[in-house]
C-alpha cells in the first residue's frame, strides 16, 4: 500500500507513517485537517483489518471538525488507537477520548476547554444558529462524559475552569488509558 505521491519532506513523512497504518493530527484541528485525517482513516480501514494509530499533538480547534473525526472513528471497522504527544487541547481531547486505546507520552499536557464559537448571521437567523451551536457544545460534553465515564456535570466543570492535566492526571480522570514508558510501550500500540 502506498499513499498518493508527496512533494515535500513533511508530506513524505506522512506518507511513510500512512504506510505503517498511522495518521497525524498536529496543530489546530480545522476543517482541512479533519478532512485529511478522516480520509486517511477511512482509506486505512478499507485497506486492511489491522488497527490504525493516530498521533495527536493538537492545539484545539473547531468543534465541527472534532465531531467529524469522532463520528468517523465511531463508524470504522478497525480499532483506532491514539498516541498523544506534546499537548492535546480543547476539542482534541474528545477525539482522543473516543479512540480504542489511548496512550500518552509522559510529558503530554491535556487542556480541557469549551471551543470558542462564533458565527455571522442576519438578526432573524441568530437565535436558530445559536441554538445549533449550543446543541453541538452539549454533544461535545456528552462525548467526553461517555468516553471518560465521568458525570456530565464534571466534564462541564473541567471545561468551564479550563482545567489542565498532566499525563498521570489525565489517566486518573479517564482521558487516556496508559502512559508510555519508552520504546517498548510505543511498539505495543501498532
Amino acid at each position: 500500500m502506498s499513499y498518493p505521491p508527496r512533494s515535500d519532506s513533511s508530506d513524505w513523512l506522512e506518507g511513510f507513517l500512512f504506510d505503517r497504518r498511522m495518521t497525524v493530527v498536529r496543530g489546530t484541528l480545522d476543517d482541512a485537517l479533519a478532512t485529511r485525517v478522516a480520509t486517511e482513516l477511512m482509506t486505512l480501514d478499507a485497506l486492511g483489518d489491522d488497527p490504525v494509530t493516530m498521533q495527536v499533538d493538537c492545539a484545539g480547534g473547531s468543534l465541527t471538525a472534532a465531531l467529524t473525526l469522532v463520528d468517523v472513528i465511531g463508524v470504522l471497522g478497525v480499532p483506532v488507537n491514539s498516541l498523544c504527544m506534546g499537548r492535546v487541547e480543547g476539542v482534541g481531547v474528545a477525539v482522543v477520548a473516543v479512540t480504542s486505546s489511548r496512550q500518552a507520552l509522559s510529558h503530554t499536557q491535556f487542556a480541557m476547554s469549551d471551543p470558542e464559537l462564533s458565527f455571522s448571521a442576519r438578526a432573524s437567523e441568530a437565535e436558530g444558529l445559536a441554538r445549533v451551536q449550543m446543541d453541538l457544545l452539549d454533544r461535545y460534553h456528552q462525548v467526553l462524559a461517555r468516553a471518560t465515564k465521568r458525570p456530565l456535570a464534571e466534564i462541564e466543570q473541567w471545561c468551564d475552569a479550563r482545567s489542565t492535566f498532566g499525563a498521570a492526571e489525565a489517566m486518573s480522570r479517564g482521558i487516556i488509558d496508559e502512559i508510555s514508558r519508552g520504546r517498548a510501550g510505543l511498539r505495543r500500540i501498532r
